[in-house]
C-alpha cells in the first residue's frame, strides 16, 4: 500500500474533545453516513451524530391544544416526514398517531376470524394484511374481492391492474389463475 492510499483511510481530527475521557474527537464513516467518535476508541466509545436531525416546526396550529399539557399543537417536520406533535417539546412528547385503518367488508380467508385491512408498507406502497396480524400473517399485495375461485375454490380473489385492464386472479399463493369472464 502506498502513502497516498494510506492518508485515504485516515480520520480527519477535530478540535472538538471527547466529554467523556478527553482525547480529540475524529470524523468517522459509518453504514448510516458520517459522525463523530472518539479517537480513544475502542477504549472510549463515545459517539454522536454528525449532522443531528432536528424536528422543525412547520406551522403551529393555534385552535388545538395538546391534550397532555394544553400547549397549541403544531406540524412538523422530522426524521420520518411530516407529524403533528406538541409545541412544548421536550417538555411534553404528545404526537398524533395517525388513525388504525378501518376494517373491510371482506374477511381474512386464512383465520376466518379477522378482515382485511388496507395498509402501506415503509416505502409507501399499499398491501392488505389481516387485522388480526401477528397472530394470522395473511397477506396481499393487490387489493382483495370478494368471490371464488373457479380453479381451485379459493374464497377470495384479488384484483391485478395490468396495461390491458384490471385483471381478477385467485388470492391463493399456490394457484394464482387468472379468473375467466
Amino acid at each position: 500500500m502506498s502513502q497516498s492510499d494510506d492518508t485515504l483511510f485516515q480520520h480527519e481530527k477535530t478540535a472538538e474533545p471527547c466529554p467523556l475521557c478527553g482525547h480529540a474527537l475524529q470524523i468517522k464513516s459509518g453504514k448510516n453516513g458520517p459522525f463523530l467518535g472518539c479517537s480513544n476508541y475502542p477504549v472510549c466509545n463515545y459517539l454522536k451524530a454528525l449532522h443531528p436531525h432536528e424536528n422543525t416546526v412547520v406551522k403551529v396550529l393555534e385552535d388545538q391544544f395538546c391534550p397532555e399539557c394544553g400547549n397549541e399543537l403544531a406540524v412538523k417536520n422530522g426524521r420520518y416526514g411530516m407529524f403533528i406533535g406538541c409545541s412544548h417539546y421536550p417538555h411534553c412528547h404528545f404526537v398524533v398517531h395517525a388513525d388504525e385503518p378501518e376494517p373491510s367488508d371482506v374477511p381474512c380467508p386464512e383465520c376466518k376470524k379477522g378482515q382485511l385491512l388496507e395498509r402501506t408498507s415503509k416505502y409507501g406502497k399499499a398491501f392488505y394484511g389481516c387485522s388480526r396480524y401477528p397472530d394470522c400473517k395473511c397477506l396481499l399485495n393487490f387489493k382483495p374481492v370478494l368471490g371464488q375461485c373457479q380453479f381451485c375454490n379459493y374464497p377470495l380473489l384479488m384484483e391485478k391492474p395490468s396495461a390491458s385492464g384490471v385483471k381478477l386472479l385467485c388470492a391463493s399463493k399456490k394457484c394464482q389463475k387468472v379468473q375467466g369472464s
